[in-house]
């Protein structure tokens, strides 16, 4: 796992100790910063269910002028904050461990990128669109990434956001939905 461009171009990553992560494949991250790459410069970025914190710090390594990194996991938020120091992007950087749920509810920020990418057998990403939808964290005209296994459906109708694109990748895609 690496930091494909930008500053911290070529950087490797680690990510937490176990099995609870399942990291982005090079080539996924590849297709969907390609997607977005003409909308990170100066962003806020929330990379929500952060992991190893690899899709934020591409965003930050590529332009973002700041990101939030959200985890439950006190192992993800051990390895993001060694990634950060690593790609030396801490300073443009927040990191939270807590629940999706609870970060949430609680938040200020408002963000104009947000990654979904939580664990496959869990419900977690319905949950968060839905209460992304419901409140008021993404600028007009922002972004919500979510990545899902291809076989998993996500809602398309969600209150104030358009399903905009879809992309496919062997078994995983990527939605992108769009502040209206």
């Amino acid at each position: 796992m690496r930091v494909i461009t930008g500053t911290a171009r070529g950087a490797k990553l680690i990510a937490p100790k176990g099995m609870q992560t399942r990291p982005t494949a090079d080539r996924v991250k590849e297709g969907l910063f390609s997607a977005i790459q003409f909308e990170i410069e100066g962003r806020r970025v929330l990379d929500l269910f952060a992991g190893s914190g690899q899709l934020g710090i591409e965003a930050l390594s590529r332009g973002a002028e700041y990101a939030v990194f959200v985890d439950r996991s006190a192992d993800a938020i051990a390895a993001i904050r060694v990634n950060l120091e690593k790609t030396h992007l801490s300073d443009r950087s927040r990191v939270v461990r807590g629940d999706y749920q609870s970060f949430l509810s609680q938040t200020k920020e408002r963000y104009d990128i947000i990654f979904l990418d939580p664990p496959y057998a869990e419900n977690f990403q319905e949950k968060a669109l839905k209460c992304i939808s419901e409140i008021d964290i993404l600028r007009q005209g922002g972004i919500i990434i979510c990545e899902k296994p291809r076989e998993k459906e996500i809602p398309d109708d969600l209150p104030g956001l358009i399903m905009q694109k879809e992309y496919r990748y062997g078994k995983v895609t990527l939605w992108l939905y769009r502040k209206v």
